[in-house]
């Protein structure tokens, strides 16, 4: 039985001499990566023989085609694969890479603050459409139109008629001098409203004022009282059927009597809005009483940045 074992022995120093023989060096911009030896029998190998298993067979010494890769910067022929694995410079590196995968505090930033620009632009596109639908119903088929041509005598005896308003928007209210707390009380609102709305957009917006009472109202009494409340105040004053017909075609209820004795005291009970109006003298919305200056304010400057792009209108 020990005599095969005996036999074999030089077989083992041929394949340890061989093994120790120096290899083939790559050739320059490529490395390769060969198989691991078949270890299935070559028909011509010898075999190793054992006492109790039988024969032992011997892997073969002829490994398989290896396959090469191209290095960066390298020139591969046909049938080449890039190297496209990333390289990581330290250890750490690595493992930091491996923890985090695919995800970084960039990429989480990118997500949020797309995320915040979305929900932006649907709410302010949302609001628009609002505003959009609210005027557009104004001047709806079927509805009563609000406003419409006028002519008048502005505080300085001056005409004024409603093509003096055509190109800018215009927030009229409808008073009179006369009255003990409400019209002070919405002129001081309608200051501060224009006031807000001339910090961003000036001269975009005309504040007007029509007198409910054309007998006491005469263009003096108009400028002196309009001037406590502020100086870009419109007062506008006629006669009595000018008046009348305005008041008509802005839908605004008043009880002025026709005809008052001179120095006769009396209240006149009128609507309480403030009608804006575009550039094109369509009325837009009515600002009431529910409505805060700022919160008027911010619904007049809406508007109007929806004429300059959103409606498609220009001044």
């Amino acid at each position: 039985m020990s005599r095969p074992i005996s036999s074999s022995r030089p077989l083992l120093r041929s394949l340890l001499r061989q093994a120790q023989q120096p290899q083939p060096q790559p050739q320059p911009q490529q490395w390769c990566s060969a198989r691991f030896l078949s270890m299935r029998p070559s028909p011509t190998s010898p075999t190793l023989s054992s006492p109790r298993s039988g024969p032992i067979p011997t892997s073969t010494t002829s490994p398989r085609r290896p396959r090469c890769y191209n290095q960066p910067g390298g020139s591969g022929g046909p049938g080449s694969y890039e190297q496209r694995r990333y390289k990581a410079k330290t250890v750490e590196e690595a493992r930091s890479r491996y923890r985090t995968g695919p995800f970084s505090w960039k990429a989480g930033l990118l997500f949020v603050l797309t995320s915040g620009g979305l929900v932006w632009y649907f709410e302010h596109e949302k609001q628009r459409m609002q505003r959009k639908r609210v005027a557009e119903a104004a001047k709806g088929v079927g509805r009563p139109k609000v406003g419409g041509p006028f002519e008048l005598i502005d505080q300085n005896g001056k005409p004024f008629s409603s093509e003096d308003l055509r190109g800018r928007y215009s927030l009229v209210y409808f008073g009179f001098t006369h009255c003990p707390d409400i019209c002070p009380e919405e002129l001081d609102k309608m200051a501060r409203m224009f006031d807000l709305v001339e910090a961003q957009k000036p001269g975009e917006l005309v504040p007007v004022f029509i007198t409910c009472d054309p007998e006491r109202d005469e263009p003096p009494v108009l400028k002196s009282y309009l001037a406590e409340f502020h100086p870009r105040f419109v007062g506008l004053t006629g006669a009595y059927e000018q008046i009348k017909a305005v008041c008509k075609a802005y839908r605004v209820y008043f009880s002025t009597p026709r005809n008052v004795k001179p120095g006769q005291d009396y209240l006149v009970d009128h609507s309480i809005y403030f009608y804006l109006m575009d550039p094109d003298g369509d009325f837009v919305e009515a600002l009431g009483r529910q409505h805060s200056p700022d919160q008027a304010a911010k619904v007049i400057l809406d508007h109007m940045n929806d004429w300059r792009g959103g409606l498609g209108k220009t001044e």
